[in-house]
C-alpha cells in the first residue's frame, strides 16, 4: 500500500508538473493566490487521493506530497516562509524545481556579517548587479542525473550509506557537468548552466529579500546547512556519513535549501581575483586554470559554509563532497 500511495504521489508531482510549468510557491490550486483554499485542497488530496484540484502539491522539494507541504503553506500564509514564482520540469519522471530570483544590486564578498573568519580572497567587497534569473531549489539530485544520464556516479548510494536518490550527486566534475547539462537541455529545450559566482552569492544571500545572514538563511548553522559539526556519523563506511537529503534543513529567504553545506557546488566561472569596481551581470575570466564552487560541504567546518567563501578546483576533478546547482 505504502508503495502504491508513493507511486501516486509521484505521478500527481509529474502530472502537476507538465500540466503547468510556472507556479506560485504555496499556490496549490492555481488560482494564482496562496490562501486556505491551498490548505484545504492538499488536505483532501493526502486524505482520499484525489489530485484533480492541485497542480502544485510538492512544496518542500522533496519530490513527495506530505503533510510536510501544508506545514509549508501555513508558514507562507503566517509570513514564516516567502510565496515566490518557480518554474517546475519534469524529465524522464523526475520533477525540479526552478526558483525565480529577482535582479538587483548587492554587496559582494567580505560583508560585515562575514567577520574576521574572510579570506584575501573575499576582498575587496564591491557592488554587483544582476539580471532576474532562475536557480535551482535544491542540489540536483542523484535521482535527477540518473535521469539524464542513466547512471548515479556518486558514493553516497548503497551498501551501508543506503539507497536514497533524494541526496545530491556528487563525484561529478566541472566537465561531468557540463555533459549533463548539455543532455539536460537537449531533453528540454531550455537553456540550463550553471550559476555564475556571482548569482550563485546573490541567492545564497537571499536575493533582494536578503536578511544579511552569514548562512544562507540563518545566522544559526545548525538550522539550515549539512557540515562536519552536524552530520549523523563522522565514521567512514557507517550509516549517516556523507551527504545528506536534500531540502531537509530549512531553506533561505527565497525558499532555496542547502546553499549552505551538504555539497560544494560548481559555478560556471573560472576562478580569480575580485576588484573593486562595480560590476553589471559578471561571468569571471575569460579564462583560468581552475573552475570556481561555493558553498561548503559535508566534511567542511562552518567557516567554508559561509555566504561569500570561495573555493576552486580544477575542471576535471572530482569528489564525494563536490555536486551541482543548475541555473536558467
Amino acid at each position: 500500500m505504502n508503495k502504491l500511495l508513493s507511486l501516486l504521489t509521484m505521478l500527481a508531482v509529474c502530472v502537476a508538473a507538465m500540466a503547468q510549468s510556472s507556479v506560485v510557491r504555496g499556490d496549490v490550486d492555481g488560482d494564482g493566490d496562496v490562501t486556505s483554499t491551498d490548505v484545504t485542497a492538499l488536505y483532501n488530496y493526502l486524505l482520499g487521493g484525489d489530485a484533480s484540484a492541485i497542480v502544485n502539491g510538492d512544496q518542500d522539494g522533496d519530490s513527495y506530497i506530505t503533510s510536510a507541504d501544508v506545514t509549508v503553506i501555513y508558514n507562507i500564509l503566517l509570513g514564516i516562509l516567502p510565496s515566490y514564482s518557480c518554474e517546475i520540469f519534469t524529465v524522464n519522471g523526475v520533477s525540479f524545481t526552478m526558483v525565480q530570483v529577482e535582479g538587483g544590486t548587492f554587496t559582494m564578498g567580505a560583508t560585515a556579517e562575514q567577520g574576521s573568519d574572510v579570506d584575501d580572497c573575499e576582498k575587496p567587497a564591491h557592488e554587483v548587479t544582476l539580471s532576474t534569473f532562475l536557480i535551482g531549489q535544491i542540489e540536483v539530485t542523484q535521482e535527477l542525473w540518473q535521469a539524464v544520464m542513466g547512471s548515479n556516479p556518486s558514493e553516497f548510494n548503497g551498501g551501508s550509506y543506503g539507497i536514497n536518490l533524494q541526496r545530491p550527486v556528487e563525484q561529478v566534475s566541472w566537465n561531468d557537468c557540463q555533459q549533463f547539462i548539455a543532455k539536460l537541455n537537449e531533453m528540454t529545450g531550455k537553456t540550463f548552466r550553471l550559476p555564475t559566482e556571482a548569482e550563485w552569492e546573490y541567492a545564497a544571500r537571499g536575493g533582494n529579500r536578503s536578511k544579511g545572514f552569514r548562512y544562507s538563511g540563518s545566522d544559526a548553522i545548525d538550522d539550515v546547512a549539512w557540515y562536519w559539526g552536524n552530520i549523523p556519523s563522522n565514521i567512514h563506511g557507517t550509516a549517516g556519513y556523507g551527504t545528506q537529503v536534500v531540502a531537509s534543513k530549512l531553506p533561505n529567504e527565497l525558499g532555496i535549501y542547502d546553499m549552505s553545506g551538504n555539497v560544494y557546488e560548481w559555478c560556471q566561472d573560472w576562478y580569480g581575483s575580485y576588484s573593486a569596481e562595480a560590476q553589471s551581470n559578471p561571468t569571471g575570466p575569460a579564462s583560468g586554470s581552475y573552475r570556481v564552487d561555493r558553498g561548503g560541504s559535508w566534511p567542511y567546518l562552518t567557516i567554508d559554509c559561509r555566504v561569500s567563501f570561495r573555493d576552486y578546483n580544477a575542471p576535471d576533478l572530482y569528489y564525494n563532497w563536490l555536486g551541482l546547482r543548475l541555473a536558467l
